[in-house]
C-alpha cells in the first residue's frame, strides 16, 4: 500500500512572525508567509498538519532549483529540525535572493 507524502491543506492563516494576514495559494498548500518566509513546524510531511512541534519555523537560506524555482530552507526554533520549502509564486523575491546570497 502507497504511502501518501503529500496532502492539499489550503488554508489561509495569520504569520505567527510578521503578523499579516495570509491567503489561501489555490493551487496547492500553502506553507509559509509570503511577507517574511516565517512558517510554524506542524507538518511532517507537506500539508499533512501531524507534527506536535508547533514550534516557528525561521527561514535560514534559500537555494534555487532550475526546475523548482526557489527552495526555502527553515529552522525550527524549538527542536532544531530543518525543513525544505518550495517557495509560493507570490513569495518576497528580494527576501529570498537575499537568503539565497546569505547561505552561500
Amino acid at each position: 500500500m502507497e504511502v501518501k507524502r503529500f496532502t492539499k491543506n489550503d488554508s489561509g492563516f495569520t504569520c505567527i512572525h510578521c503578523g499579516r494576514k495570509v491567503e489561501p495559494l489555490g493551487y496547492t498548500s500553502r506553507n509559509h508567509c509570503p511577507y517574511c518566509l516565517w512558517s510554524v513546524h506542524i507538518d511532517i510531511n507537506p500539508g499533512d498538519r501531524a507534527c506536535e512541534c508547533g514550534g516557528a519555523l525561521r527561514p535560514i537560506g534559500a537555494d534555487t532549483d532550475p526546475k523548482r524555482g526557489f527552495i526555502v530552507i527553515h529552522k525550527c526554533e524549538r527542536c532544531g529540525a530543518v525543513k525544505r520549502n518550495k517557495a509560493a509564486e507570490d513569495d518576497d523575491r528580494d527576501l529570498l535572493i537575499s537568503l539565497t546570497v546569505a547561505g552561500k
